[in-house]
């Protein structure tokens, strides 16, 4: 059986978070350095296994004190943890693709599930076979470590425990290789 070798291409993807604050608003948060791989036996993806890193220092919410913030022990402690990981594999069900796998934040490990939309294959004007994703799911920052919190004197809560995951991922085609079944 043959796979494929996928990498993602940075200047073609994002990989955002959006949290509540005080509850009534919605901040958004970008990775602006990470980088993935897939390996595909099909080109429908089903059984791909995927890997993918995003480093904390490079925690971008247009307002650099806040970064500051996230990038402290508070929240991600980027000083002894300047990545998160994810290891997982996609499946297709009859054209509902999930992407499940052990997500790693804070030396914190747990199981999610993110909902996949599959765009397709196609080559660009480059003549380099591109993937296209859509990714998108819910984690709770507390079962990572990021319990920091504080409350206004109103009562609400500052930062919310869910936070939003959305990738839009493509993936460029890098290799081909065989691999032998052995006999007995």
């Amino acid at each position: 059986m043959s796979t494929t070798k996928w990498i993602i291409d940075p200047t073609h993807s994002e990989v955002s978070f959006k949290v509540k604050h005080l509850v009534i608003s919605t901040v958004t948060g970008y990775f602006k350095s990470f980088e993935g791989t897939a390996v595909s036996a099909s080109e429908d993806f089903e059984g791909a296994t995927v890997g993918f890193s995003a480093a904390i220092d490079s925690i971008d919410t247009n307002q650099a004190d806040r970064d500051g913030h996230l990038k402290s022990a508070d929240f991600f402690d980027a000083a002894n943890h300047p990545n998160l990981t994810f290891e997982g594999k996609i499946s297709n069900n009859g054209g509902e693709y999930k992407l499940v796998g052990e997500l790693s934040i804070r030396g914190n490990k747990k199981e999610v599930s993110l909902d996949v939309d599959f765009g397709g294959i196609t080559a660009d004007p480059y003549g380099q076979t591109k993937a296209g994703f859509e990714i998108e799911g819910k984690i709770s920052r507390k079962e990572f470590g990021l319990v920091w919190s504080a409350v206004t004197e109103a009562g609400s809560v500052v930062v919310s425990d869910q936070v939003r995951l959305i990738l839009n991922v493509q993936l460029v085609k890098q290799e081909v290789t065989e691999s032998v079944a052995a006999t007995a």
